[in-house]
C-alpha cells in the first residue's frame, strides 16, 4: 500500500474526520489516480485510508478513518446499503430522491439520484471513477433495480484529470421521465437536464412556496431562473392567479411549459420569457409593473470562497431589483447554491440590497436543501444551498 505522508500541524481536520486532503498538506507520496493510499501525519501515525488524485488540488478524499479497514468491494457495497437506508427515514413526498450525496455519505466524489424506477449517477472523482462497476453493481443490488445512467459531464471531472462520460451504464431505456414531487409532475430528460436530470433538492423549498400561495392567495408570481418550472407549477398548484417565468435557456422553457400543461392548468396562468433576468427586472421596473411574489434561485455565482466577492455583487444586484418589484406584504423566495457564500454572508447580501432599495422585511424561515441532500457534522460544505424568506413590510 503505498504512503502519504503530511506536512506538521496539516493532520489536525483529519482528526476532526474532514474527508479532504489539499495538495498543499502533503509532505511527500503519491499513487495512481482513485488508488487507495495510507495517509500519516508528519510523525508517521495513521490517520485514513484515501483515494489519490494526482490532478486535484483535493489530492486525496478520505474513505475511512479506521486503520483496520479492508478498501474493498465489502466496504463500498455497506456505503451504498447504508445511504440509501438512511433515506428511508427521512420523509420525502417524492418518487425522486437523492441516494448518494457524496462526501456526507462517505462516498466523495458519488452523487446518485433516483427517479422512479431509474438511477443516475455522477462520478465526479478519481477514487469512486476507479471503482465504478463495484459502485454500479452495488447501486442496483441495494435498490432492486435494473437502470442507471451514468451523468459524469460536468466541470469537476476536468479537475480530477477524468474526461466526461455520460449514458447507460447498466440497462437501458428512454431517457424522458416524469417524476412525482408532493401532489405535482414534472417532467425531465436525465441526458440532457442539468446534474442529473432536475434539482431535487429545492422540493421542499417548493412545496413551501405552494402553500404560501394558498394561505396567501398570490395573485402575480414572478420565477426567475426558472429551469423547467418547478416553482411556477408549485405556484399555480398552490392558487396563484398568474406566474411569468424567466430563462435563458428556450429547452428550459418549453420544458417549463409543458411542465405547466403536464399538471393540466390553464395555458393563459403562466408566461414564459426567454430573457436575462437582470435585464428583464429592470425592465419591469420602468413598466412599473410589480409582483406579491417572486423566486429567486440563480446558478451558483460562487464555486469557491475566492469567487465571493464578485457573486455577493452579482446577488446584491438582482436582490436589490427584486425588491423594488415586491409589493407591500409580498413574499421573497430567494436562495444561493454557491458553496463560497456562507449562510451568514448571504443573509448579510440581502439584508444590504433591501437597505440599497429602501425595502424592509420580515425574514419568516430559513431555507437549505431537502434531506435527502443531507449535511453532516464532519462535514459541514456539504450546506452549500441556503435560501430565505423574505415578507416585505
Amino acid at each position: 500500500m503505498k504512503t502519504i505522508r503530511l506536512r506538521e500541524g496539516k493532520e489536525r481536520s483529519l482528526l476532526r474526520r474532514h474527508p479532504w486532503i489539499f495538495e498543499s498538506a502533503i509532505a511527500k507520496g503519491g499513487a495512481d489516480a482513485g488508488e487507495t493510499v495510507r495517509v500519516e501525519s508528519h510523525a508517521g501515525e495513521f490517520l485514513a485510508w484515501a483515494a489519490f488524485s494526482p490532478e486535484s488540488k483535493i489530492r486525496a478524499r478520505a474513505w475511512s478513518f479506521d486503520e483496520s479497514q479492508r478498501i474493498d468491494n465489502e466496504l463500498f457495497a455497506a456505503k451504498v446499503a447504508q445511504s440509501i437506508q438512511a433515506r428511508s427515514r427521512f420523509d420525502i413526498q417524492s418518487d425522486g430522491l437523492r441516494l448518494i450525496h457524496g462526501e456526507s455519505d462517505g462516498l466523495p466524489g458519488l452523487v446518485v439520484d433516483r427517479y422512479g424506477d431509474t438511477l443516475v449517477a455522477q462520478f465526479l472523482s478519481s477514487g469512486v471513477e476507479r471503482w465504478k462497476a463495484v459502485l454500479a453493481d452495488a447501486l442496483l443490488h441495494s435498490t432492486g433495480l435494473t437502470r442507471l445512467y451514468e451523468r459524469s459531464d460536468t466541470s469537476a471531472r476536468k479537475l480530477e484529470g477524468l474526461l466526461p462520460s455520460a449514458g447507460w451504464l447498466r440497462g437501458s431505456g428512454p431517457t424522458e421521465l416524469t417524476l412525482r414531487e408532493h401532489e405535482w409532475q414534472l417532467g425531465l430528460d436525465i441526458a440532457t437536464g442539468h446534474k442529473t436530470g432536475f434539482y431535487l433538492d429545492q422540493r421542499d423549498s417548493r412545496k413551501q412556496f405552494a402553500e404560501h400561495a394558498r394561505r396567501l392567495g398570490f395573485e402575480r408570481v414572478l420565477n426567475c431562473f426558472c429551469y423547467t418550472g418547478g416553482f411556477s407549477v408549485a405556484a399555480l398548484h398552490g392558487g396563484a392567479r398568474h406566474v411569468t417565468s424567466i430563462d435563458s435557456s428556450a429547452p428550459a422553457l418549453e420544458r417549463a411549459q409543458a411542465n405547466v400543461a403536464l399538471n393540466g392548468f390553464a395555458a393563459e396562468r403562466a408566461d414564459f420569457l426567454d430573457a436575462d433576468v437582470n435585464a428583464s427586472l429592470r425592465h419591469f421596473i420602468e413598466q412599473g409593473r410589480t409582483f406579491d411574489a417572486i423566486v429567486l434561485d440563480p446558478p451558483k455565482f460562487a464555486p469557491t470562497a475566492a469567487h465571493a466577492d464578485r457573486a455577493a455583487r452579482a446577488y446584491k444586484d438582482i436582490n436589490r431589483l427584486a425588491f423594488k418589484l415586491l409589493e407591500p406584504g409580498g413574499v421573497l423566495f430567494t436562495f444561493s447554491c454557491s458553496g463560497g457564500i456562507s449562510a451568514d454572508l448571504f443573509h448579510k447580501i440581502v439584508a444590504s440590497a433591501g437597505i440599497d432599495a429602501g425595502v424592509d422585511g420580515y425574514i419568516s424561515q430559513r431555507l437549505g436543501g431537502a434531506p435527502d441532500h443531507p449535511m453532516t457534522i464532519n462535514f459541514p460544505e456539504g450546506e452549500y444551498l441556503k435560501g430565505l424568506v423574505v415578507m416585505r413590510k
